[in-house]
């Protein structure tokens, strides 16, 4: 297999295990991530199953992005698969919906002049439902799930793919980095219960890219099965 995955937010996650699952059907990795110490590592760990780029690369800076994917080396140049998994949790970070913008804006106009390839986005399931303190963060992520669906229409004519990954409460390092390195508050999110594992959500975008070219899923939405979804709130006054 001679195929190009490019993936943000490789060092940790759903992006290195999106790399480890992609390295052993053979496809070529460009990973991209802001923590060097980690990309080498992860570099490699996957170097005797395929051929691994590295780019230490903050996906919020527009020209840096530009200029870094445009000077690709020439084996990795023709990006078959985007997976645009860079995203933090923090306040107003922007890093949602900057870094899914300016790194699609630089790979699909090869894609579409090549006439293939596919863009899968790691969205969530707060983009569609609301949970108390969310807000920032799911409206870029309601922003993810908008802008998946637009692009695809836009492409309506080419061969390009574009998929919508929602996933509900998984165990990495997103509840680490919200509340900023504190270990037992972010083990507590996950205390007697089995969330979704970084593993699971990389099978599904190896599924998801994997299907016959005819096919674009649109979008896959998964919980694990310690979660659905509750009752609408409703406040009730002492008086009451």
């Amino acid at each position: 297999m001679d195929r190009t995955v490019l993936i943000t937010g490789a060092s940790s996650g759903f992006g290195a295990s999106c790399a480890r699952a992609f390295a052993k059907l053979g496809y070529k990795l460009v990973l991209t991530a802001r923590r060097k110490e980690m990309l080498d590592q992860l570099q490699q760990e996957l170097a005797h199953e395929t051929k691994v780029c590295t780019i230490v690369l903050d996906v919020r800076d527009r020209e840096a992005v530009a200029a870094a994917f445009s000077s690709l080396p020439a084996e990795f140049a023709e990006v078959d698969l985007l997976v645009n998994n860079a995203g933090l949790a923090l306040g107003l970070e922007p890093t949602n919906i900057k870094g899914v913008m300016y790194c699609t804006r630089a790979i699909l106009p090869g894609m579409v002049e090549r006439n293939r390839g596919h863009v899968v986005n790691i969205g969530s399931i707060a983009g569609s439902w609301p949970y108390p303190g969310g807000n920032v963060y799911g409206a870029s992520k309601a922003f993810v799930q908008q802008f998946s669906r637009n692009l695809r229409a836009d492409l309506l004519g080419s061969a390009v793919r574009v998929t919508n990954i929602e996933p509900g409460m998984a165990e990495t390092e997103f509840s680490k980095v919200r509340f900023k390195w504190d270990e037992q508050k972010a083990h507590r999110v996950y205390t007697g219960t089995e969330p979704l594992l970084p593993e699971d959500i990389a099978e599904i975008v190896v599924w998801v890219a994997s299907v016959p070219p005819r096919v674009n899923i649109n979008s896959v939405e998964v919980m694990s099965v310690w979660q659905a979804w509750g009752p609408l709130a409703v406040h009730r006054s002492e008086a009451g």
